[in-house]
């Protein structure tokens, strides 16, 4: 099996995804497409729900001592968010989002980039977010097969085509931001080997769990956070786990 084949059966599940998904989204109401989104929001939560139990897996609690994984995952949000902050991830991510509506639409409407700009945002967030995305890539990448990518591809397509029929071709955008960072992951787990642990990805799953949540309160219209600001708490997760571990 070559390398990197999953990320790329995941970017054209996406790409025909987000095509079904125009087409139907055009001959379905407004109020339909608003209850599609409602729906995504909620399946969205429970999936934020079963990852961010991660946080009780028992490789954790052995590593790093069985009061400290909630501190983790707390110190990686909070870190994370300020370093995602000061670096503007989220502005960065939108702008990127507006850049590619002109590039790819050349429309000017605002409703009709801002709407493009949240279906990339959005989109991009929860196929990037979820333990599948570094399980699977770095599966891909050490060699030992593409099987949980393919699963990803499969929920990936099917959400795009929900997504779509809401956003519009702003969840095709994100088809490029699933290929630079599965991509990214999988290239990592060539080069570098079996590089996080057990309790590492467990500290991770759960991290971006706690970010599912807050994509989730944005499809539901609670709350808009800026989930991509705290995207970087995925890289001090595992790095907290080693730290404790060390000095126990």
């Amino acid at each position: 099996m070559i390398v990197g084949t999953g990320t790329v059966v995941n970017v054209a599940t996406v790409l025909l995804g987000s095509a079904v998904g125009v087409l139907a989204g055009n001959r379905l109401p407004s109020r339909t497409r608003d209850l599609v989104t409602d729906a995504l929001g909620l399946v969205t939560l429970l999936i934020a729900a079963l990852s961010a139990v991660a946080v009780t897996d028992p490789a954790l609690a052995e590593e790093v001592g069985s009061h400290a994984p909630l501190l983790i995952v707390l110190a990686s949000l909070v870190v994370g968010g300020i370093i995602g902050s000061l670096l503007r991830l989220e502005q960065r991510v939108e702008s990127l989002g507006g850049w590619l509506q002109t590039r790819l639409s050349g429309a000017s409407d605002s409703a009709e980039r801002a709407r493009f700009i949240e279906g990339f945002v959005t989109s991009s967030l929860v196929f990037c977010t979820g333990p599948l995305t570094i399980l699977g890539s770095l599966s891909d990448g050490l060699g030992h097969g593409a099987d949980q990518l393919y699963l990803k591809a499969t929920l990936d397509g099917f959400a795009a085509i929900a997504f779509a029929a809401s956003f519009g071709w702003g969840v095709a955008a994100s088809a490029l931001t699933v290929l630079v960072v599965q991509g990214t992951i999988t290239a990592l787990g060539a080069v570098l080997g079996d590089v996080l642990s057990e309790a590492g990805l467990a500290a991770v799953t759960a991290t971006g769990g706690l970010m599912l949540v807050g994509v989730a309160l944005r499809l539901l219209r609670i709350r808009e956070i800026a989930v991509a600001d705290l995207l970087p708490g995925l890289v001090v997760a595992p790095l907290l786990v080693s730290a404790v571990a060390a000095f126990r």
